[in-house]
């Protein structure tokens, strides 16, 4: 991941102090969540999750893939400077926005417009279109979720104990791979049964289908030297297959 997502190793920041106490601040970012809930609940990938949702039965005009790691990778594409000037939900807002925007569903210029009007008209009431069979589908959604675990396809290469290297992969717009475990060693702690696949390919960086997943240790020293690490420190890191390879 790049910069601002993963801190780790870096000198000089201070402590890490969190102001905000509430897990919404402002009323609309419980609108933002629950936008971008609802697209998850639509989302195409769901027609082969667990459960299996009869996603394509659902009235909606929404035609897309929408997960957790589209919302990241809009988040990591952002300028890492421009990435600290904005508020958590903020950055979801424009995420989302701007995925509408290049599918399609809103013109940006009317996106813009209907900004200006609600600035301008904060009390002005908002388009109510009822869809109660998406609303079935959203509840059960918030009930069950969905799951990417599935059946391995290929043989476990590692076992508990082994030693194992972090892979240097090309980088990607939207990883799983902690920028700051690239080319460490580590030690298998754990190996989670069946295999899990991430919904949406991250391309250059291997993680495309299902694959095993593992828990690896690092001690803090061998990741950050003696002198950036607290003593009997240990890191744990759950890693896919890819991101994995023989220490030798």
């Amino acid at each position: 991941m790049r910069l601002q997502h993963y801190l780790g190793g870096l000198e000089n920041l201070g402590p890490v102090n969190f102001f905000d106490k509430k897990v919404f601040m402002a009323e609309w970012e419980k609108r933002i969540f629950g936008i971008h809930t609802v697209m998850m609940a639509e989302s195409t990938h769901l027609a082969h999750a667990l459960p299996k949702y009869p996603i394509a039965q659902v009235p909606t005009t929404f035609k897309e893939t929408w997960t957790w790691a589209s919302l990241r990778t809009g988040a990591e594409s952002m300028q890492p400077f421009e990435y600290f000037k904005y508020r958590y939900y903020e950055k979801w807002l424009m995420g989302i926005s701007q995925f509408f925007v290049d599918r399609g569903y809103v013109a940006a210029e009317d996106l813009a417009t209907l900004t200006e009007h609600y600035r301008a008209n904060p009390d002005a009431p908002l388009p109510e279109q009822p869809n109660p069979a998406l609303k079935e589908q959203v509840v059960r959604y918030l009930h069950h979720g969905d799951s990417g675990l599935r059946a391995p396809i290929a043989p476990v290469r590692f076992a508990v104990g082994d030693t194992v290297c972090v892979a240097d992969p090309e980088a990607a717009d939207h990883t799983r791979l902690p920028g700051f475990l690239r080319n460490k060693m580590g030690t298998v702690s754990e190996v989670y049964p069946g295999a899990f696949e991430y919904f949406v390919s991250t391309g250059p960086d291997g993680l495309t289908g299902p694959q095993h997943v593992y828990c690896v240790s690092f001690d803090a020293s061998d990741i950050w030297g003696t002198d950036k690490s607290e003593p009997n420190t240990v890191i744990y890191a759950d890693l896919f297959d890819a991101y994995l390879k023989p220490a030798h």
